[in-house]
């Protein structure tokens, strides 16, 4: 295929497949998003016929993931995120350190170094952005308090994932010495110092240049009438800023757009913004699925069942059980703990992220990226029944009863 076809067929067919994928599994009572992750093998590089650009998918789909997080920003004010500061960032910390040592044993089970059980285990802590917040959404409980603890909980997350990101070169030996010598500890605690410094620089010009700079353009642009433009100034301000801020500060893109989200939440046009989006936000949400189910080799199922079976054990029953612990023992309701621990019973972005530069840095053995897939994908699969199951738990008795 030609190179200036690549982008246009990635995206016709993989909609495509998605749209029929979606359709018949919610035509089978399945969440749509079983069908658009199916619709990714199907067009993936381990199954025969089409197969899309695997450099492509995975950068169309970050463009959703900045798109709704951006989204999400709109709806959760700087006051919102330091409310729930006393259960977000001890619990998001404990959750993580909980699934990582459940990582490391597994992996050492299977005869894997130290190192390499720290990576994957990092990378099954973190939970998706987009699942965690389609949930939320499909749900009606975004803005609610329950949301707006998973959603700090979950930038937490990515914050512990951005010096994670930052720390692996050095762990591997990259800055020179090897793995565990003084002048590795030295470049990690410098390589953490500055991580923070450009995370703090960021978010203080977010707040304090991006507060005022960015209302003041959106209510120029709304004055001229055109509603082209409205639209093209929030997803400028969306993509530049989570770009810039990727680029400039080494915060993700994730993080990036969502604090564009929080400086305009204030705007009296915040609403009609979210509106805008929200079509966009749809369609490269669903390419993110598509770009998940590429990375799938349904091989790994016969060649490792088990180790299949426990990444799915630690990402569903493992993290779910600490995050409910951790809750409830943080003084929250159990409605609350219900929540949270069937937002977080799952694995993406970051996880693949995590994987990609394991592997590159000589860090993981290559079949991890398909272990840690097929655990995102079954995670997943399973997260619209979890959710589903603690909203019952949420129900009074009677309730419930009649519910089912």
């Amino acid at each position: 295929m030609h190179h200036e076809q690549a982008l246009v067929a990635t995206i016709a067919v993989g909609l495509g497949l998605a749209f029929v994928g979606g359709l018949l599994a919610q035509r089978v009572r399945l969440p749509p998003l079983v069908g658009y992750l199916l619709a990714g093998v199907a067009v993936g590089p381990f199954t025969p016929g089409f197969v899309a650009d695997e450099g492509l998918v995975p950068q169309l789909a970050e463009i959703g993931v900045m798109l709704l997080m951006f989204g999400v920003g709109l709806h959760f004010s700087v006051k919102d995120l330091l409310a729930v500061r006393g259960i977000a960032v001890p619990g998001a910390l404990v959750q993580i350190a909980v699934a990582t040592a459940l990582g490391i044993a597994a992996t050492r089970v299977w005869g894997w170094s130290w190192g390499s059980g720290l990576v994957f285990g990092l990378a099954l802590s973190v939970a998706s952005t987009v699942v965690l917040l389609r949930a939320l959404e499909d749900a009606g409980r975004l803005a609610s308090a329950d949301g707006r603890i998973a959603v700090g909980w979950l930038l937490v997350e990515d914050l512990v994932m951005v010096l994670a990101l930052v720390l692996l070169p050095a762990l591997a030996g990259g800055s020179g010495g090897q793995p565990g010598t003084s002048s590795t500890g030295a470049a990690m605690w410098l390589a953490v110092g500055r991580t923070l410094v450009k995370v703090a620089v960021f978010v203080a010009l977010m707040l304090v240049v991006g507060a005022r700079l960015f209302p003041w353009l959106l209510r120029r642009v709304e004055r001229t009438g055109s509603r082209e433009l409205f639209t093209l100034a929030i997803v400028a301000m969306a993509l530049g800023t989570a770009f810039g801020s990727a680029r400039l500060f080494g915060v993700s893109f994730a993080l990036g757009a969502f604090f564009a989200g929080v400086v305009l939440a204030e705007s009296d046009l915040s609403h009609r913004a979210a509106a805008g989006l929200e079509p966009l936000q749809d369609a490269f949400g669903v390419l993110f699925f598509v770009g998940v189910g590429m990375l799938f080799d349904p091989g790994v199922l016969a060649r490792r069942p088990f180790a299949v079976l426990a990444v799915v054990l630690v990402v569903v029953v493992g993290k779910s059980l600490a995050a409910l612990g951790i809750v409830l023992a943080l003084g929250r309701p159990l409605g609350t703990a219900l929540t949270i621990a069937a937002a977080l019973a799952q694995i993406g972005e970051f996880s693949f992220l995590l994987a990609a530069m394991g592997i590159e840095l000589g860090l993981l053995p290559a079949e991890a990226r398909s272990l840690i897939v097929a655990g995102a994908l079954f995670s997943i699969t399973l997260h619209p029944l979890l959710f589903r199951l603690a909203a019952r738990g949420n129900l009074p008795p009677k309730t419930a009863r009649a519910a089912g």
